[in-house]
């Protein structure tokens, strides 16, 4: 067992090594805000805001809630899950690629190319569903492989089990059926049987995310509405954005070829072809009417495959050379020249997207707005009895309030203004502010204020409203910008003493 699996253990470990290199450097970004602020929250209250907002992230808090509970919430330990998942994506596509090509060669280089793709490492470092979604998808691929060659409801049961995993994680992966489907109709002419057990084994898989169908529907607009509608223009250079880097995209391309043009099993290339870039169609497609979903991460999920494809490749040209050296009676040594010819074809991307892979490793890379700066700033002035004001209303999505609070230290707690409800009462993401923000004031000697931009006007996005509150009692003290946000020390005028 230890022989057949070694490649992708292997590839597995070293996606982990990939995946965890720098993994704290880049500050939380909005997305993954929401995601500490979601998952910080009791089960009750979780379930509270999923039915108001965010339930297509909803089974992903809910496992992101246990993982808190065990690792804490640093960083470090909110990412870590995403990494771990990746390498599992990491071992799916090595042992499918393995089983489809029948070659050790192609399994490790399948296995190992996910980690020379720079989006790869980018969502293998962020605390979001992305990654758990690409490892469930690429492990439901190798149970598909393996039950259209051989049937049993055991197998039916482990691919069912994959794609509602998938499914519930994030609803746009059941989009990978339109991959399936040419699969299922070249196995069917050897198995007829599996035109009927497919379709039985998605609507089992489709089940348990009819309530998220229903939720997400009503709560699309809101969360959706910021995505245009894609053109062609938007198709054709997404394979760029999915990729990372179009050099890697390049590399990915000439290995694939090389699966399907030369010797070996080139009508399962075509297949995995159509596997991967099918979804992507499907997705553009479906966002030509009301609703977008066109988004490189949303389609994630494919990268696996396309490792798959080009680690077909790579196999494809080591049993050349292994044929060409054996027929004239090589030596070890030269049959050992077929791996290291495997590993620089593997290396190849590798090295093209290396810039790249330090870009996704940036402390700012995740990021357009210093979240940990402007709390660093409020720390190193900060008085007890402070008071806070943070973009909320309309710029609510920016989620500056919850990134600051994420990064003060603990004994900084400046006092949230203008807030009739904190987000958590509201069973929402974001809190509901106070429609006469000037009865709020209270006896705050000094206020924070954080909008984003760095203009020296402190009240830049503030709400007109609280803006006039604020003018007619605090003046500005200091004015200080970090990457994206502006913060402002107000200090209380001696015409209006506490």
């Amino acid at each position: 067992m230890l022989v057949r699996v070694w490649p992708g253990l292997v590839a597995a470990a070293v996606m982990l090594l990939v995946g965890l290199y720098r993994i704290g450097t880049p500050e939380l970004w909005r997305d993954e805000v929401s995601s500490w602020s979601a998952g910080g929250r009791s089960l009750g209250e979780l379930f509270g805001m999923l039915g108001n907002v965010d339930a297509s992230n909803g089974a992903y808090y809910v496992v992101l809630h246990g993982w808190m509970a065990v690792f804490g919430d640093s960083p470090v330990a909110l990412r870590l899950l995403s990494a771990v998942a990746m390498a599992g994506a990491a071992l799916f596509s090595a042992l499918t690629a393995q089983h489809v090509f029948r070659s050790r060669v192609a399994g490790l280089a399948a296995g190992l190319l996910p980690a020379t793709v720079p989006i790869v490492s980018r969502y293998a470092q962020e605390a979001r569903a992305y990654a758990l979604v690409t490892c469930a998808i690429a492990a439901g691929v190798w149970c598909l492989v393996r039950v259209l060659e051989r049937p049993s409801k055991g197998r039916w049961a482990a691919f069912a089990v994959c794609t509602a995993v998938a499914g519930l994680l994030h609803l746009v992966s059941l989009v990978g059926v339109v991959g399936q489907l040419p699969m299922v109709l070249v196995a069917s002419r050897r198995r007829p049987q599996v035109l009927w057990q497919y379709p039985l084994a998605l609507a089992l898989a489709a089940l348990p995310t009819l309530p998220l169908v229903v939720l997400g529907r009503s709560q699309s607009d809101r969360q959706l509405s910021w995505l245009v509608r894609p053109d062609l223009h938007d198709l054709r250079f997404f394979w760029e954005e999915l990729f990372g880097s179009h050099r890697v995209l390049y590399a990915f391309l000439a290995l694939a070829l090389l699966a399907i043009v030369l010797p070996g099993r080139r009508a399962a290339a075509v297949q995995l072809l159509l596997l991967a870039g099918l979804p992507v169609v499907a997705v553009w497609v479906v966002s030509q009417g009301g609703t977008s979903y066109f988004l490189e991460r949303y389609l994630l999920f494919t990268l696996p495959t396309w490792a798959v494809l080009a680690g077909g490749g790579v196999g494809a040209v080591a049993g050349l050379l292994r044929g060409a050296t054996g027929r004239s009676g090589a030596t070890g040594r030269r049959r050992r020249g077929v791996v290291w010819v495997a590993v620089g074809l593997v290396a190849v991307p590798a090295v093209l997207g290396l810039s790249k892979q330090e870009q996704v490793r940036a402390e700012a890379a995740h990021s357009a707005t210093d979240f940990r700066g402007a709390a660093g700033l409020i720390a190193a002035g900060y008085r007890p009895g402070d008071g806070l004001v943070a973009l909320a209303g309309d710029v609510a999505w920016a989620m500056v309030g919850p990134g600051v609070s994420y990064y003060l230290p603990g004994g900084v707690a400046p006092g949230p203004m203008f807030v009739a409800r904190s987000a958590v009462e509201a069973d929402d993401l974001y809190p509901v502010l106070s429609r006469a923000p000037a009865d709020t004031i209270g006896d705050e000697a000094r206020v924070w204020v954080v909008t984003i931009g760095t203009s020296d006007d402190p009240y830049q996005y503030l709400p007109a409203e609280q803006a006039r509150a604020l003018r007619s009692v605090f003046t500005p003290a200091e004015v200080r910008h970090v990457r994206g946000l502006t913060v402002t020390l107000l200090v209380r005028d001696r015409q209006h003493p506490t």
